[in-house]
């Protein structure tokens, strides 16, 4: 970050206020939430960004002997290890938790030296200097799960700020952003209402022919298929991001440029009329999300992300199929068959086959189309005012991490102890703090304790991965 630091502050890596980095453990768990009293191990989701969602977790079964060293504690300053790219590496300070909650092998916990203020910690992994340093060093072929490891983490360069410096920053962020939460809290209202008169709508026209429905694979023109990963190469033919799907129209423009040639994708190739639909998200509300080609697209293939859906128009009109597939009934069935892996809820070509698709006849279908269309003109409308608010509070709220963190918003004290003299105090600390040792390795049947998992953080630069 080429940025000049104003008096006092200094560059270091983020190993260099840190104690240590603990990874959590994997667990075959049962596919629902812990009560109140069993153990739980979190879910990535639960660290997507804002405050610590304990809900996000599940039950580990009852056999299991869980190592209290992974419980979650309030005050702990967690990380997602592996999620989407937007998502890799975020950041939050857990608060109020309830007890018996796990970290799982997707999260890792910070554990920052006794003189670093976690609240201006988490803002600072919050910044967008900081988190495009993450989602350069972050690993991983498919945009729908990077991972980045402890070395890479660790360095990651911040900006240091004298400790009162840091809680004056605290306290001017936690004032500014709370605002920009009460705007969000707004926006989000009317989300869910426009989300619940579409909901009413569908199920208004969509009523009469609830009996009358057809597996999905019945009324296909073609099998359904899945695309392919490619590397990137800005010079090589395109292919489609997942960002794509949005809005019920596929975006055209949401695209790279894929390291292969048009012969190798020409089986991934999209036409008008087909149904591109996500195959993977860390949202359950928004896996298995489609979106329709309207137009006559040049050539351009699709991802392993995503799945094609290509309707026999004959016996579905694709507009229709793009209506109905957001419909409750279609949504519950998408949503009580989806598996997870790793966090992230996934849907596969088997589960659309067999999906009961309510189907009348093609004039209905056309007069359903036509009615929803001018239904949801004002949906529509509402849809697009939330997204303008949305960015435009994301851009805020990115602007005001990036000049407060690096202090240009709030004026100096000459009177603050410089940060060089905070961080010969932390590297004492460091280099006191005893070296994590790795119990020896147990039989199965002897012990259900596992080793801990701590990673001790050199003072130095860290080694970083190949990317």
């Amino acid at each position: 970050m080429s940025v000049e630091l104003p008096d006092g502050w200094i560059r270091i890596r983020l190993g260099d206020l840190l104690l240590g980095i603990e990874a959590g453990k994997s667990y075959t768990c049962e596919p629902r939430r812990a009560e109140a009293d069993e153990w739980g191990i979190i879910k990535v989701s639960a660290m997507t960004w804002g405050e610590f969602d304990e809900q996000e977790n599940k039950a580990v079964p009852a056999h299991r002997q869980p190592d209290p060293r992974y419980e979650i504690r309030p005050g702990d300053v967690l990380v997602s290890r592996a999620n989407t790219e937007a998502y890799v590496g975020a950041p939050v300070l857990v608060g109020q938790c309830r007890p018996r909650l796990l970290l799982s092998d997707k999260s890792l916990r910070l554990i920052p030296c006794s003189e670093i203020d976690r609240r201006w910690l988490v803002y600072m992994l919050s910044s967008p200097w900081v988190r495009a340093q993450i989602s350069a060093k972050a690993t991983g072929a498919q945009d729908s799960m990077r991972n980045i490891s402890q070395d890479a983490l660790a360095s990651i360069e911040i900006l240091l700020a004298p400790l009162a410096e840091q809680r004056r920053i605290v306290e001017a962020l936690d004032g500014q952003l709370s605002r920009l939460m009460a705007a969000d809290a707004y926006v989000n209202s009317a989300r869910k209402w426009m989300l619940s008169y579409d909901n009413a709508r569908r199920r208004k026209l969509l009523e009469p022919w609830l009996s009358s429905t057809r597996k999905l694979h019945e009324l296909l023109a073609s099998p359904l298929v899945n695309g392919r990963s490619v590397p990137t190469d800005d010079e090589g033919f395109p292919v489609l991001r997942l960002t794509a799907i949005r809005d019920r129209v596929l975006d055209l423009t949401a695209r790279k440029g894929g390291a292969w040639h048009e012969e190798d994708a020409r089986p991934f190739l999209i036409n008008r009329g087909d149904f591109m639909v996500s195959r993977g998200n860390g949202s359950l509300r928004l896996v298995a999300r489609g979106a329709l080609v309207v137009d006559d697209p040049d050539p351009v293939a699709f991802p392993d992300t995503m799945i094609r859906v290509r309707p026999d128009s004959r016996a579905i009109n694709p507009e229709y199929l793009a209506f109905v597939w957001d419909s409750p009934t279609v949504r519950e069935q998408i949503e009580s068959k989806a598996r997870t892996t790793a966090g992230i809820y996934k849907v596969n070509q088997r589960i659309l086959e067999l999906l009961d698709i309510p189907v009348p006849p093609l004039d209905v279908q056309a007069e359903i189309v036509k009615i929803a269309s001018e239904h949801f003109a004002a949906a529509n409308r509402l849809a697009a005012a939330t997204r303008r608010a949305t960015r435009r509070s994301q851009h805020l709220r990115r602007a005001l991490l990036a000049k407060t963190l690096a202090g240009k918003v709030l004026p100096q004290d000459p009177s603050d102890e410089p940060a060089s003299i905070l961080l010969k105090r932390l590297e004492t600390e460091r280099m006191s703090r005893p070296k994590a040792t790795r119990p020896r390795r147990t039989s199965a049947t002897t012990s259900t304790t596992p080793p801990r998992q701590t990673r001790q953080v050199s003072a130095g630069i860290q080694e970083e991965l190949p990317l």
